[in-house]
């Protein structure tokens, strides 16, 4: 059983609020998978929730080293932040240890397809990110399934 809500999110600072609603119930062994194309704006969602756990630093964007962690403290949650977009095959997720990044800790995963995918995953809140129209700073919509697990936890 999953739920689907829809966010929209004209500016940065309602992005924030979304990342800051996603933080607020985020919990150990949760995952959060961004889907969306190239410049959707799922690196910005996972910073608005690294910030809102506690994250006062630079986060920079996986992007290269496919996986990043933010320790608690000084986070509230244990991250790990990953982008999967440079993987050509799922296995190499399980590969690079995947598994022990994300024990104890919630997983931000950009381009969850790229590792196989997170939604079979009861803990696993999956979020499509879409741009409202052509312009750079066109506001976006948040498309939000949420498994089991988090039914519930998100306003």
């Amino acid at each position: 059983m999953s739920e689907e809500s829809r966010y929209d999110l004209p500016d940065l600072a309602a992005m924030e609020r979304l990342g800051a609603a996603i933080a607020d119930a985020l919990r150990p062994g949760d995952v959060i998978a961004l889907e969306g194309g190239l410049g959707a704006g799922k690196t910005t969602l996972a910073r608005a929730i690294i910030a809102a756990l506690g994250y006062a630093g630079e986060v920079p964007s996986p992007t290269f080293t496919i996986i990043e962690t933010y320790d608690a403290p000084p986070l509230r949650v244990p991250v790990a932040h990953a982008d999967f977009y440079r993987l050509e095959h799922p296995e190499e997720a399980q590969e690079i240890g995947l598994d022990d990044y994300r024990d104890g800790a919630a997983l931000i995963a950009e381009w969850p397809d790229h590792a196989g995918g997170f939604a079979h995953e009861s803990a696993c809140l999956s979020i499509r990110l879409e741009t409202v129209s052509k312009s750079e700073d066109a506001g976006r919509i948040a498309i939000a399934r949420s498994g089991p697990d988090w039914l519930g936890r998100l306003p």
